[in-house]
């Protein structure tokens, strides 16, 4: 069973159909029971909205131990605001994270401008290359600075180099994917990234980390 957590934040309907496409013989269930998600055998964490919301929802439904036990001891996919949730703290809403990384979440400066001197929106929405780090299995059959979907203003950045596994530009590099054990993380959207998403998500119900 995968079960993708469900706090109340975000439209889930686009990441459970994705992983339902990908793995049409294994049970998908979208909950916000923790006795579920400790019975499931892969989780994801999923997420769209602002930080404190997000935090406050994760605790007041009784998640927060289930999410960080699942991230310890099951094949486990973070995915946007499912990424930042995992470090220490964010610039937004100066909220804790649930601290299993060292490291902040950052928003990109204003105003934000290209080499050239035009200026970028905030938020960094649409397609973007992702360039992958480090070999991992979740990047198998992705080609090198293969295009995802991104919609965020706050990037993560780590303490330990050694979590990152990929970086996009907007316009400077900031990291996208971390890894670390069972557990991996992206700032972009499967989900809603063709080809090259489906193809992660599909990697992540193969992987026996």
């Amino acid at each position: 069973m995968i079960a993708i957590i469900d706090y109340g934040m975000g439209n889930l309907r686009s990441v459970e159909q994705a992983m339902r496409h990908v793995a049409p013989d294994v049970e998908v269930v979208v909950t916000d029971d923790a006795t579920v998600i400790a019975q499931a055998e892969r989780v994801v964490f999923p997420g769209q909205g602002a930080m404190p919301d997000c935090m406050r929802e994760l605790t007041a439904r009784g998640l927060r131990d289930a999410v960080i036990d699942a991230a310890h001891t099951k094949p486990f996919l973070g995915i946007c605001i499912g990424l930042q949730m995992l470090f220490e703290h964010s610039a937004e809403g100066d909220v804790a994270g649930l601290g299993l990384f060292k490291g902040e979440v950052l928003r990109f400066p204003h105003p934000l401008m290209d080499a050239q001197g035009n200026k970028l929106k905030v938020p960094h929405m649409g397609w973007n290359q992702v360039h992958q780090t480090r070999a991992h299995p979740l990047w198998d059959g992705i080609a090198q600075d293969a295009r995802f979907y991104y919609v965020h203003s706050y990037y993560v950045a780590p303490q330990n180099a050694d979590l990152v596994q990929a970086t996009s530009d907007y316009p400077q590099p900031f990291v996208c994917a971390v890894a670390q054990n069972n557990l991996f993380a992206v700032q972009f959207h499967p989900e809603k990234s063709h080809v090259a998403g489906l193809k992660l998500l599909q990697n992540f119900v193969r992987w026996n980390p």
